[in-house]
C-alpha cells in the first residue's frame, strides 16, 4: 500500500464533550493528527464524508458512504465510523468489488485519555494493508466479518454475532 484514502463519518471517535460526557458535538477528524504524530509510512488523503453519529444515519448517508468509496482510485480505504451501527454500514459495503475496506472507531473518543481510538486505527491501518479485498471491521484488538460480529451495548465491545 503506497496510498491510503480514509473517510470519516463521525462517530464517538471524533466526539467532543462539553460537560460531563452529557453534551457534546461531533469534532474535526482525528484520524489524520494521529498518523502524523505517530509518524506513519505512508501517504494518505482524508475524505471528511459527514460528522454523525452513528445512531443518526440514515440509508442516504450509508448510500452516500458506498458511493464515495467507489469513486476512489485508490485500493485501501479505511472509514472511521460511530460503533452503534458500523456493522449495518459494513454490511452495506460488502458488495463492493476490488477494494480493501476496513471500518473501525472508538468506544471512547480520541481526545479522551486511555482511548482506544489509536489503538483501532493502528490495528485497521495494519488490516487494510494485509486482508485480500472484502470488507472488514477492526474493533477491540481484533478483525471481524461484518456477517458474523454485533455490538454487545451493554458490555461495550464487540463480539462474535450470537455471543
Amino acid at each position: 500500500m503506497q496510498h491510503l484514502t480514509i473517510i470519516t463519518t463521525g462517530g464517538t471517535i471524533d466526539k467532543i464533550y462539553f460537560d460531563a460526557k452529557s453534551d457534546y458535538k461531533i469534532g474535526a477528524p482525528q484520524i489524520g493528527d494521529i498518523l502524523t504524530q505517530l509518524g506513519v509510512g505512508f501517504e494518505f488523503t482524508i475524505v471528511p464524508l459527514m460528522r454523525k453519529d452513528s445512531l443518526q444515519m440514515e440509508p442516504e448517508d450509508r448510500a452516500l458512504v458506498r458511493a464515495t468509496i467507489e469513486r476512489q482510485t485508490d485500493r485501501h480505504v479505511l472509514v472511521t465510523h460511530g460503533t452503534d451501527t458500523m456493522v449495518d454500514t459494513a454490511r452495506e459495503l460488502a458488495s463492493i468489488r476490488d477494494k480493501v475496506i476496513v471500518l473501525t472507531g472508538a468506544l471512547n473518543p480520541a481526545r479522551f485519555q486511555g482511548s482506544d481510538a489509536v489503538f483501532n486505527i493502528g490495528c485497521a491501518v495494519a488490516a487494510v494493508q494485509t486482508l485480500p479485498a472484502g470488507v472488514y471491521i477492526t474493533m477491540n484488538g481484533r478483525v471481524w466479518d461484518p456477517a458474523k460480529v454485533r455490538k454487545n451495548r451493554a458490555a461495550n465491545r464487540f463480539e462474535e454475532a450470537g455471543g
